[in-house]
């Protein structure tokens, strides 16, 4: 099937905000006056958030889970929102322009057509769907201007603008990046009608040459297998890639066969057939069932070989068809820098293979890649559309701060939480800060990390981080039985000082963001006996594979952060202490918190956090206390 059969030409330059209020040339003169505010948010979907700059700087980003304590909250984002203004230390109404990361009427659209589309099938997803629509969904404008003015009354409803949905992501990949000039990919589920598109960033500008729609999606495609595994649809995709490792993929050659239409150019369909998502309340069905012979996987059902396989199979396919889509964005379009966002950009297994094998030298990766970095990349479009201001050149730094955009808590407050909960603590000086912390997690100890500002985006990078002994064999099977509470078969990440990640693993590029996977160093294996090599699923574990077992998978890869002292100094001279101790330049990395739980935000979270677990340490600030 030819490239133009399935992508379809979008407008040239970016797309038009209906109701901004203002005339581009008075907005010219405005932004030359004083300083523009852009206030960010997505919601509604999952994983709902705010972002605020400050002319093209971030101030604060949050999603909303973080305050709620509800994983992936979906609401509107007030606290997020609340949190935004209050870094800022300015009202609703000071800020300039309010952007919403996607048009709900297009979305509308697009769930009617489809319905009539496949009509009669779907008629009870459909009544289903209608009053929610009917009632909220479909006056989405006036809900929103109504919460904001309960934020602010003062605030002016006719600011508030709306982007597309993969003009979000777009914006998201390709401004807070180092590049002036890059292709753009973004994929996800899907936006309004978009899964997939493909745009040219230039200097202040983003031009979209071509898109897929709904319903041929690739991150459907991972969410219908998503589904029949057992695992939550939205949710829980990480753990597909996650198993893939301890499988064969045994099905790729069906999932091609029957399911996916992939051409050498890049597009492709689904078939389907296979699939209920588009009208039914299912991702698969019965057809889907019996081309792999057996029903989907109840939640509670045990994880078996088969499940494994078929993990092993989609996690190939998407790969495949990943490294197809930048081969040939790469030949046509000869630039050397890639940006990518949504959904599908967090599957690190396929962006390791992608930056390895694609062409592109250098490939950026937005670390809120998924509906939460909507909030970030609406504020950004916006903000280029209607300021007149240029991007400034930066090969070196990102515009993401190291993604410590969120709440941060003086010594103060943390001393407060601590005497509230009653722990025996001692105060660190600047001298022995990080040796005191390295020395803990070098004699074995599991350490919770909780200083500075928090995280934006799924990953923990060292702020709000569980910190442990990449060299201690056990320490996988500890955190996940006895600090996550989380299934056995689920890896963890190293934090590398950025000057020895070649030194230990296949990586050439920085790796800021934990969202790309390489191979550890063939020098650091250990050989297999003959009964290790025997092992088959989660039994591999068993097996020590190289001498930083407890962040090598069973197949010898890692998902891997590197650091550095510019970018993030806190984090690098607590790994650097370790190092000088130990010799060993990395550390076990994941995130402070428990298994469905969000990461920790406050000091009490974090508290709280490390008393249900047995954590042995808890470092907060300045202060450290221990079980």
């Amino acid at each position: 099937m030819a490239l133009a059969a399935i992508y379809c030409v979008c407008a040239v330059g970016p797309v038009p905000f209906p109701g901004a209020g203002l005339g581009v040339g008075a907005v010219y003169l405005f932004a030359v006056l004083k300083l523009m505010y852009t206030l960010g948010i997505s919601a509604y979907f999952h994983d709902s958030a705010a972002c605020l700059l400050k002319d093209d700087v971030i101030i604060a980003a949050a999603q909303e889970e973080r305050f709620t304590r509800k994983k992936n909250d979906e609401s509107f984002p007030i606290s997020a929102i609340n949190y935004c203004l209050t870094e800022a230390g300015i009202t609703l109404s000071t800020v300039d322009y309010v952007v919403f990361y996607e048009k709900p009427f297009v979305k509308f659209e697009r769930l009617l057509e489809t319905y009539l589309a496949f009509a009669p099938i779907g008629f009870f997803s459909f009544i289903k769907a209608m009053p929610l629509w009917l009632k909220e969904k479909l006056f989405l404008k006036k809900r929103i201007s109504k919460l904001l003015k309960g934020i602010d009354t003062q605030w002016d409803e006719n600011t508030l603008l709306f982007t597309t949905h993969h003009q979000s992501h777009a914006s998201s990949a390709f401004y807070p990046s180092p590049y002036q000039n890059a292709v753009i990919l973004t994929a996800d589920g899907v936006g309004e009608w978009t899964t997939t598109s493909v745009s040219i960033g230039n200097g202040s500008d983003i031009k979209f040459i071509r898109e897929i729609k709904f319903p041929h999606s690739i991150g459907l495609l991972y969410s219908a297998f998503t589904y029949y595994l057992g695992f939550k649809v939205n949710v829980d995709e990480y753990k597909v890639m996650g198993l893939a490792p301890y499988g064969e993929p045994k099905y790729v050659d069906i999932i091609f066969d029957k399911l996916v239409d992939l051409k050498p150019d890049g597009s492709f369909r689904l078939n389907m057939q296979y699939f209920n998502y588009a009208t039914g309340l299912t991702m698969t069905g019965q057809k889907f069932d019996a081309l792999f012979g057996t029903p989907a996987r109840k939640s509670k059902e045990e994880i078996t070989q088969f499940h494994m396989d078929i993990a092993a199979s989609i996690q190939a396919a998407t790969e495949q068809m990943m490294l197809v889509i930048t081969k040939s964005l790469y030949q046509e379009f000869k630039l050397d820098n890639l940006c990518m966002a949504g959904g599908v950009a967090l599957n690190c297994v396929a962006n390791g293979k992608t930056l390895r094998e694609s062409g592109f030298k250098n490939i950026w990766i937005q670390p809120a890649a998924g509906d939460a970095g909507g909030a970030l990349g609406a504020a950004y479009a916006a903000y280029y559309e209607y300021s007149g201001d240029k991007r400034e050149e930066n090969e070196t730094l990102d515009k993401m701060q190291s993604a410590l955009l969120g709440p941060g808590y003086n010594d103060e407050e943390i001393r407060e939480s601590l005497l509230k909960v009653g722990l025996a603590f001692e105060e660190l000086t600047p001298e022995n800060y990080y040796s005191a912390v390295a020395a803990c997690i070098a004699e074995g100890k599991v350490v919770g990390y909780f200083r500075g500002r928090m995280e934006f985006g799924p990953r923990a990078l060292g702020a709000r981080s569980i910190l442990a002994d990449p060299r201690n064999s056990a320490m996988q099977s500890i955190l996940n039985q006895k600090i996550k509470f989380r299934e056995s078969f689920r890896p963890f990440a190293p934090a590398v000082l950025e000057e020895y990640a070649a030194d230990y693993f296949d990586i050439a590029v920085p790796s800021p963001y934990m969202l790309v996977v390489a191979d550890v160093k063939k020098s650091l294996r250990l050989p297999l006996s003959d009964d290790e090599q025997q092992l088959t699923g989660i039994n591999q574990l068993l097996a020590k594979r190289s001498l930083i077992p407890a962040v090598t998978h069973v197949n010898y890869s890692a998902r891997i952060q590197t650091v550095n002292n510019e970018a993030h100094p806190d984090f690098y001279q607590l790994i650097n202490a370790f190092y000088k101790l130990t010799g060993c330049p990395c550390l076990v990395n994941t995130s402070f918190n428990r298994m469905d739980e969000p990461i920790v935000n406050t000091p009490a979270e974090a508290l709280a956090c490390f008393l249900q677990t047995d954590m042995d340490v808890v470092v907060i600030g300045s202060f450290m206390a221990r079980k």
